[in-house]
Formats: C-alpha cells, sequence, structure tokens
C-alpha cells in the first residue's frame, strides 16, 4: 500500500476537509458555473466547516458540463491543459474533461494503486483492451500501468482474433477491458479451438459498464482467473475512482483521499444514511482544471465500511445506473436483472440484448439471449420458457424471450448498451 492507503480514519477525514475547502474556492473563483450556482443557493466556500456541511451546496449534472461545452467548466488556463478526454456524445453533446500535469500524475497513481489493490505486481504485463483515443478507459489504464511497474500491452480495442494471438505469444498475467469484451474474447479462444483456462491470464480488472456477480463467476470459471471490478467515470477523472481488491471481492475501495462520496436519492436530493442504496454523488478533492462539485453519476449503490483497505470506505458493486432503469407497467426493471436469470440458465450464452417497444398503449419488453453453441432446438425451446417464467417470478414482468443462433447479436469494443429502446 502506499502512504494514502496507511491513512487512519481521523487523518483521512481531516486531509478531506482541507482538501474539500480547497477545492470549493478554487471552482467558486475560477470556475463561472460555480460562482453562479453557488450563489443561487447562498452558499460560499468558506460555509463548508466540516464535511456535512458539503450538502448545503449545490449539485452537479451531465447538463452543465453540455451546457459549457467545450471549456466552459475548466478552472485553469487552457496553457495549463495537458490533455483533453470526451465522452462519446451518444445521446447528445459530449462531456469534455481537461486535466493538468498534477492531475494526470494523480490519475496514473490511482490506477496503479486499483492494480496493486488486484494483484499486480511490478514486471507483469498489463493487456490493454480498453479503447484507446477521447475514451479515458485505454490511456487511464495504460499509464496506471506503467506507473505500477508493469509492462504495457496497449492493445486497445477490436481485431480479435488478433487480440486472442497476443495473449498467447506474450503472455501477459493482468488483462484490462470491458466485461462484455472479455466475453467476445473467450468466444474467439474457443472458436479458434484454444482452452481459455490454459492462457497465462491471471487478474481480470474489469470495467465501464455494470456486470453481476454471475457474469464474475462465468468469466472466472471459464478462463480459470480473478475477476475484479475497476469503477470509475470521465467527469470526475476516468478509470481508477475506485477498486475491489483481490483477496475480499467484496465492493470496491472508493479512494477518498481524492474523491468525497456520498449517497442521495436517485429521484430527489436527500442525502441517505452510510449503508442505504441510492445514488452515488462524488467530489473531487484534488483535481485542478476540472474541479467537480457533487456530480451526480446516476450509478445506483451503497456505502459500506472498509476491509481490505480499512481506511476507505467501499461502495457496493455497482449493477445498475437509475438512466438504464425500465419502468415497465409500474414495475422497475434493470439489465443486470436480467443477466443474473440468463446466465442461471444452462441453454443460453450470456450474450443478451433487451428491446423496448410499444404494443397500443402498453409498453412491451423482448429479451434477445443467444443459445450455446451445443444446445438443441427443444433446448432453446424450454430455456425461452424458463426465462420468461423465473423473470415474471422473480421481477414481476411479463417480457418475450427470443433464444438466436450464436454470435447473432452484435459486439461491442467499448460500452454495451443493454437496452434499444425501439417505442
Amino acid at each position: 500500500m502506499d502512504d494514502g492507503e496507511r491513512l487512519e480514519a481521523d487523518e483521512l477525514r481531516q486531509l478531506q476537509l482541507k482538501r474539500l475547502q480547497g477545492t470549493l474556492r478554487h471552482a467558486y473563483e475560477d470556475v463561472e458555473l460555480y460562482r453562479k450556482k453557488f450563489d443561487a443557493a447562498g452558499v460560499r466556500p468558506e460555509d463548508c466547516r466540516t464535511l456535512d456541511d458539503l450538502a448545503k451546496f449545490p449539485f452537479t449534472t451531465k447538463a452543465d458540463l453540455r451546457d459549457t461545452y467545450p471549456f466552459g467548466m475548466f478552472g485553469v488556463p487552457m496553457e495549463d491543459v495537458r490533455r483533453i478526454h470526451a465522452s462519446s456524445g451518444s445521446t447528445g453533446r459530449p462531456t469534455v474533461v481537461g486535466y493538468t500535469q498534477r492531475d494526470l500524475d494523480t490519475w496514473a497513481e490511482l490506477v496503479a494503486r486499483c492494480i496493486r489493490a488486484a494483484g499486480g505486481r511490478p514486471g507483469h504485463k498489463v493487456h490493454v483492451s480498453y479503447g484507446y483515443g477521447l475514451f479515458t478507459g485505454g490511456l487511464g489504464a495504460h499509464y496506471g500501468a506503467e506507473r505500477a511497474g508493469c509492462t504495457v500491452i496497449p492493445a486497445s480495442g477490436g481485431m480479435t482474433a488478433r487480440q486472442v494471438q497476443l495473449i498467447q505469444d506474450f503472455r501477459p498475467e493482468i488483462i484490462m477491458v470491458t466485461p462484455t469484451y472479455m466475453l467476445t474474447l473467450l468466444d474467439e479462444f474457443e472458436r479458434q479451438g484454444i482452452d481459455p483456462r490454459g492462457t497465462s491470464l491471471r487478474v481480470g480488472i474489469f470495467g465501464a459498464e455494470p456486470w453481476t456477480e454471475a457474469m464474475r463467476r462465468e468469466i472466472e470459471e471459464r478462463f480459470a482467473l480473478h475477476a475484479v471490478d475497476i469503477y470509475g467515470l470521465s467527469e470526475v477523472m476516468g478509470p481508477g475512482v475506485a477498486q475491489e481488491c483481490v483477496e475480499t471481492k467484496d465492493g470496491l475501495h472508493l479512494w477518498e483521499d481524492h474523491i468525497y462520496p456520498e449517497i442521495v436519492d436517485p429521484l430527489g436530493e436527500e442525502p441517505y444514511a452510510s449503508g442505504e442504496r441510492g445514488e452515488l454523488v462524488l467530489t473531487t478533492l484534488t483535481k485542478e482544471a476540472l474541479p467537480v462539485i457533487r456530480y451526480r453519476t446516476r450509478d445506483l449503490t451503497r456505502l459500506l465500511p472498509g476491509t481490505a483497505r480499512p481506511a476507505f470506505r467501499r461502495i457496493e458493486k455497482i449493477t445498475g445506473r437509475s438512466d438504464d432503469m425500465i419502468i415497465l407497467r409500474g414495475v422497475n426493471v434493470f439489465p443486470s436483472q436480467i443477466e443474473e436469470i440468463v446466465l442461471e440458465i444452462p441453454a443460453l450464452a450470456p450474450h443478451f440484448q433487451l428491446q423496448l417497444t410499444r404494443q397500443g398503449r402498453l409498453d412491451h419488453l423482448s429479451v434477445l439471449v443467444e443459445a450455446r453453441a451445443a444446445a438443441t432446438g427443444a433446448q432453446r425451446a424450454d430455456a425461452a420458457e424458463i426465462l420468461v417464467r423465473r423473470v415474471k417470478e422473480g421481477i414481476g414482468v411479463t417480457v418475450e424471450a427470443q433464444v438466436v443462433d450464436p454470435e447473432t447479436i452484435e459486439r461491442s469494443v467499448g460500452k454495451f448498451r443493454r437496452l434499444r429502446d425501439l417505442r
């Protein structure tokens, strides 16, 4: 562990308050949007005397970053910005984030901390299959692995057959990738007649999208490796905000010496007590180029006491987002709930997609899921019936299930959207 991870709880809280007060001053003095938001809410940076006082300050949302596109929320002159990243912009204008040299150094240190917590050590080879470019995943993992003393294989996404060859030839111990693309790699290993359990991979660090315990078991059993979760988001930093420790796999320790967490009502603004499940809200404590105050992540989780890293609280594994939730005839449905059921049915592969349509005046949800290669026609039909029944029993909604041929559903090398809204 590094010096930050060795902080006692009281030392950490004192450091958080000092850094929070500095961040609030920086945001108010150097970012016009925050000055207006603070003034409208009737608060000033000096009103923060304890960590609990943060609740007095207004939230930041993705809309704020889009409304100030491209650089309106930067808190330093452009000549001090060393790198720019951005989201895909698939649902509107992209969100643009910037980093000073100090921000980049902090980011690399925190990703290195994540890799160590996952079991990575100096000299290990890290195969990075996150996309490079404006997406924060590839370069965030890359520089963090180098900072951890590892050897980086910058594979990026795509060219799946070539990635399998590189893993066979270069023999990396660690892979950093989205969980759905790991399943695509798994299919390619098997298509080439290579036993995935015989590879050199010993740890998979998976992030950028929600995934379930059932998917963890699927990957671990078929690859014979440790599958651990990493969490991050571009608006706050990128990958490296929180990490699951390989020795416990019991949630992600959030690096609270740099990022302060809260849990609030997903549909309102009321703070929730520790242990209650709600929406994760994050405040940066050391960011220079883009200080972020109370950012609403839309990720649903809860805060728990630390275990393998006692000073830092854990966030429970995130398996859903408030903006991915489907309200189907009054019932809240998350893609992760469907995934858990799909992975329990032997004839079904872990590749599926939800399609939301309208039939008459009612919403209709279809589950398109691939069959395992060895599944017979009768087994496919039985699996579809079982899926419909278990969704009805476990979630309380009626869906249609379509079991399709293997490799029918489009693969994604980046974040995979489980839901297609066709209404």
